[in-house]
């Protein structure tokens, strides 16, 4: 194989390739030059070994790296596979995900042993667990109930009644998979077989609880830790709370997924939490020293004379703590100056003398709505 041909030029496509774009490439090149469409053609075997290479480099990001940086010379030294000396059903075998095993070795299985009695990972599960700010700010102990498929009690996950075990498919032969060609034969295409649906195992006498599936739903309660600082919408992984896998492989995980509620009082920013809190005019301009709630109680704070509508006073450490570092963010209040829609005599009497002091025109009390309209108007 001339090992330093350009891997992109091999598999025809751009240095800027997506991973898609690579994908696509190596499987449209290996279904071209595979060696079921070209009998007896080195030249075509050749060049399906070339693009597997290209293939595991340029899919590998550690290693495609390497390749845009140092070219050939990169790679040497690590590990890999000698596709010169291997057999493209094995090339095909270990690409299986891309090619949906359309390929597969000689006869009437697919090569690698009986898929259907392999250990195979169960599914994983997810639910939602809503919390409140507060619990976002301390963390958590949630109580979670869902429901799961799971392994049947009466037969033990078999499908069997109990006193009989399944038996091994005879269409397949136990494999799970079943051999056909097409195209006239110019390859082969390897499809689930039928009658036991890739299980490799037939029931005869079905078990009377499961009906034959061998799993029944079941319902499951626990106790899960939510993190202090967790975000709406991220999840909480509980390793091995997800269903059975099958052939004595290993369960799933159960992903909860957090609702933060929303607050009455704070609106969250990543770890910071805003207030808005009104404030008299007489507040903002002359200072004072007011309560403002916290997640925690009540905390006190200092508004400056001349405070202006929309400011905003940081308190540190006051926030909600970050999920990694535990470092809690700020509170942050904004200052919404409140004009009183209703004002005492007295109260009247004292604005319309400091507008005086400022130079400001008002409306004189005793002017009705439609006389002010008519001077706007200039009627």
């Amino acid at each position: 194989m001339a090992t330093e041909r350009d891997y992109y030029e091999i598999l025809s496509i751009e240095r800027t390739a997506s991973g898609d774009e690579i994908k696509r490439a190596y499987r449209k090149m290996a279904m071209k030059y595979h060696p079921d469409r070209n009998p007896d053609s080195e030249e075509a075997e050749i060049k399906f070994k070339e693009s597997a290479e290209a293939y595991e480099v340029l899919a590998d990001e550690d290693k495609r790296r390497l390749y845009d940086q140092y070219g050939h010379a990169g790679l040497k030294g690590r590990a890999g596979h000698n596709f010169n000396q291997m057999d493209p059903n094995d090339i095909f075998s270990m690409f299986g995900d891309i090619f949906g095993d359309m390929f597969g070795g000689g006869g009437g299985r697919a090569r690698g042993g009986p898929r259907g009695n392999r250990p195979t990972r169960g599914y994983d599960l997810e639910t939602l667990a809503e919390i409140s700010l507060e619990e976002v700010l301390s963390g958590c102990e949630k109580d979670i109930d869902f429901t799961r498929q799971d392994e049947c009690d009466t037969c033990h996950g078999s499908g069997a009644k109990p006193g009989t075990d399944p038996t091994t498919c005879s269409t397949c032969g136990g494999n799970g998979q079943v051999m056909q060609s097409g195209l006239g034969g110019m390859f082969r295409m390897v499809a689930t077989c039928p009658d036991c649906n890739g299980q490799g195992k037939v029931v005869k006498e079905h078990c009377p609880d499961c009906r034959g599936k061998g799993r029944i739903l079941k319902d499951r309660k626990i106790s899960v830790k939510i993190p202090a600082g967790v975000h709406d919408g991220q999840a909480v992984r509980v390793g091995a709370e997800g269903e059975p896998g099958l052939n004595g492989g290993p369960r799933g995980d159960l992903h909860v997924v957090i609702r933060v509620e929303q607050h009455s009082l704070f609106v969250r920013d990543g770890d910071d939490i805003i207030l808005k809190m009104p404030i008299s005019f007489t507040q903002a301009s002359l200072g004072a020293k007011v309560d403002i709630p916290t997640l925690e109680g009540e905390d006190e704070i200092t508004i400056g004379a001349a405070s202006q509508h929309g400011d905003v006073i940081k308190i540190s450490g006051k926030g909600l703590p970050n999920l990694r570092s535990g470092r809690r963010g700020n509170l942050l209040v904004v200052l919404l100056i409140e004009i009183p829609k209703k004002l005492t005599d007295k109260q009247e009497q004292l604005l319309r003398e400091f507008a005086e002091t400022e130079d400001h025109d008002v409306l004189p009390h005793t002017k009705g709505f439609w006389e002010k309209i008519k001077e706007h108007l200039g009627a």
